[in-house]
């Protein structure tokens, strides 16, 4: 039996995330550094060794912020992480996930991504791009009134992702607040902004 899903207004995660990148080289911890206490990271790098790959996780879980790893369920449960971020493709390994008792994130772009995300129960939703983004080159804003379609098809906590600053991610919360979602908001340069100007790292 699927497990009851709470509503998007709840806020069960964290309200701030860094996605890492291979762009950020050795600077990745400065961005770590930059995060409030208690944010989420989705670590990424799908090109390091598994080896490799394995010690970042390690390091990174050891910063006391709330880890998610983007790859196969079991695979985040062997090296420890809280969770698992399923991209589309993996979407039916959601099931799997919530069994060994992983947080399950997803991403969604479009409004068949985020019945993809209802349907497998995601806790959270990572909606993209809100803004134009580095990231995605070229790539179409949602915009607010999309984003917010599409957050709320997704059935889970919402995080927005894609140009996302501080000063961006308050604005949506206002506008947001007339429909019960509280979203949350992610980011990578973002985290590295701010850790150059707090000294944490070489612009």
């Amino acid at each position: 039996m699927p497990r009851r899903h709470p509503p998007p207004s709840r806020t069960l995660w964290p309200q701030t995330w860094l996605f890492t990148d291979a762009r950020l080289g050795k600077a990745l911890f400065a961005a770590v550094t930059a995060l409030p206490p208690g944010s989420g990271i989705v670590l990424r790098h799908d090109e390091l060794a598994p080896g490799a790959r394995w010690r970042l996780a390690r390091r990174i879980a050891r910063t006391g912020h709330l880890l998610l790893l983007a790859g196969p369920p079991a695979l985040a449960r062997r090296w420890g992480a809280a969770g698992v971020h399923l991209r589309q493709p993996h979407a039916r390994e959601s099931a799997q996930a919530h069994r060994v008792g992983l947080i399950v994130s997803m991403p969604v772009h479009d409004a068949r991504e985020a019945r993809t995300a209802r349907r497998g129960h995601a806790d959270l939703a990572f909606v993209s791009p809100l803004h134009a983004t580095r990231s995605h080159p070229g790539a179409p804003a949602l915009g607010q009134k999309k984003w917010l379609r599409l957050a709320r098809l997704s059935g889970a906590q919402p995080v927005a992702l894609g140009g996302m600053t501080v000063k961006r991610a308050r604005a949506l919360r206002r506008s947001a607040a007339a429909s019960g979602i509280a979203p949350g908001w992610a980011g990578i340069d973002a985290w590295m902004s701010s850790a150059v100007r707090e000294g944490l790292a070489e612009d």
